[in-house]
């Protein structure tokens, strides 16, 4: 019961990640390429209708993590709630960004608005790339020093960064070269992701140009994930060993250079909705990648005091899984139905909808 509450908990993140990522993508297509009011109009009109449909996803994971997992909901509500909060905000300013910008037609009011959602999806993208960086790299559990926990063996609290800007350091933080690293990997992937939907769901005039964008970019995404697969062996010694020990798995990684591969050949597609495609796997497999090679550690141990957080050892009590499954299938019926009318009613190209304009 435990692995079937991961596998759903992992296919939301999943589905967040493509969904609400094409959204952190346009944010940063909006503020580094739309020139344009006509161009900023096009990137809004893409996603207005779906974006705060798509945030739910978000929450929902929260809820099963909460649900099924509650000894890691609480660890990691704890432990990250600095960078929690600054996401949340960033959440709130990239709302407001879309949501203002058309209440007062002025240049300067445009301007901060425009600001505000472009460089609100830039920092979103690239915390959530260092948050993937944390749960590879792993946190102090227990806050061991000198071979003693001096808390709990699941707490643990990280501040911003520390003084050695090292994922190897005694003391950790959210920020160093690795998890910063990852963070970087994120942003140009969603930026491609981003670009992508723009391409398939708009007639913009910015379409050729970012069609060149993914190009290049794509090339830069390829050099950033084979320099991480190496960096990686800093972290873990043997960070392929459930790979090894299960060669199905090697799907994952599989589906990720598809889509990179894929990527390659987005000026020639004759039709829009393929490079949204091939970059939907990349993100799918690099994340099933990434979660099926910690398995089952769903927070690892950086000291050998306190055991990793895994599925097992976080999940709630049999009876609490096993009655959560009828709501569950009941509450994915209803998502799975409204998704399907609202992708339907906004099917084609979005150029006409004039979203924010007040």
């Amino acid at each position: 019961m435990e692995f079937f509450w991961y596998v759903v908990l992992m296919g939301i993140l999943a589905v967040y990640l493509v969904l609400d990522g094409y959204d952190f993508g346009a944010g940063i297509i909006h503020l580094f390429f739309a020139d344009t009011e006509k161009d900023k109009k096009a990137i809004t009109s893409a996603i207005g209708p779906f974006w705060d449909a798509n945030e739910v996803w978000l929450i929902a994971a929260g809820g099963v993590l909460f649900f099924a997992f509650p000894t890691l909901y609480a660890s990691s509500f704890s432990g990250f709630y600095l960078p929690l909060i600054m996401i949340l905000w960033l959440l709130i300013f990239r709302a407001i960004g879309l949501e203002m910008r058309g209440q007062i037609h002025n240049p300067m009011w445009e301007s901060i608005w425009d600001k505000a959602f472009g460089i609100a999806s830039l920092l979103l993208a690239l915390f959530f790339g260092i948050a993937l960086g944390n749960i590879v790299r792993g946190v102090n559990l227990g806050m061991v020093q000198n071979g003693v926990s001096t808390q709990e063996p699941h707490f643990f609290f990280l501040p911003l960064w520390n003084p050695t800007f090292s994922p190897q350091a005694n003391e950790l933080g959210i920020i160093d070269w690795f998890t910063l690293f990852l963070g970087i990997v994120s942003v140009v992937a969603l930026t491609i992701h981003g670009a992508n939907w723009i391409i398939y769901k708009t007639n913009s005039s910015l379409n050729p140009k970012l069609k060149k964008v993914v190009f290049v970019l794509n090339i830069v995404l390829l050099v950033l994930v084979c320099i991480s697969l190496q960096i990686w062996h800093f972290i873990e010694p043997k960070p392929f060993h459930n790979f090894v020990e299960n060669p199905i798995l090697w799907f994952f990684p599989l589906l990720t250079f598809v889509g990179i591969a894929g990527l390659f050949k987005v000026r020639s597609f004759k039709k829009d909705g393929h490079g949204f495609i091939f970059s939907t796997l990349f993100l799918v497999g690099g994340f099933a990648s990434t979660a099926v090679s910690i398995f089952p550690n769903v927070l690892p141990s950086t000291n050998k005091v306190n055991p990793s957080l895994t599925i097992y050892n976080t999940a709630a009590h049999e009876y609490g899984l096993s009655a959560g499954l009828s709501w569950f299938f009941i509450a994915l019926f209803l998502v799975i139905i409204y998704f399907i009318i609202q992708y339907r009613v906004f099917s084609g190209k979005m150029d006409d909808i004039g979203y924010g304009e007040h």
